[in-house]
């Protein structure tokens, strides 16, 4: 694949997991951005084998485990916009508290019911 095509690709999986791609010149630098959109989303979450919903229900599995709130947070709205169930990804957390421990699944809950609270009002205006 041409660093075109990863590029194209991975802004197509960023648009339907986030809604775009994080703005140049913002909290990211801008090397590291390319590398996050290109290789990771572009290469990475491009590849065939597993549907974008399976990718993502694993990162909330990584992220969750590793205590990686901000992201955690990025990737259930990401898991939501894919169409993922809330009931869905509350199994999910259950479940990791059996094997990741019990406080960064209730961290994970916390962020979670934010999440679904934030998610839920902007449907709302839309």
């Amino acid at each position: 694949m041409s660093d075109e095509a990863r590029r194209k690709a991975g802004e197509e999986i960023l648009e339907t997991l986030l809604g775009g791609t994080p703005q140049r010149g913002g909290a990211l630098p801008d090397d590291f951005l390319d590398m996050t959109v290109d290789h990771v989303f572009g290469r990475i979450w491009a590849r065939p084998g597993l549907e974008l919903q399976e990718r993502s229900m694993i990162t909330l599995a990584a992220l969750t485990v590793l205590g990686r709130e901000n992201e955690l947070r990025v990737h259930l709205r990401g898991a939501l916009n894919l169409g993922i169930p809330k009931e869905k990804i509350l199994e999910i957390l259950i479940h990791l508290a059996h094997y990741g421990g019990w406080p960064v699944a209730v961290t994970a809950m916390r962020i979670a019911k934010e999440s679904f609270e934030s998610f839920d009002k902007k449907q709302q205006r839309s």
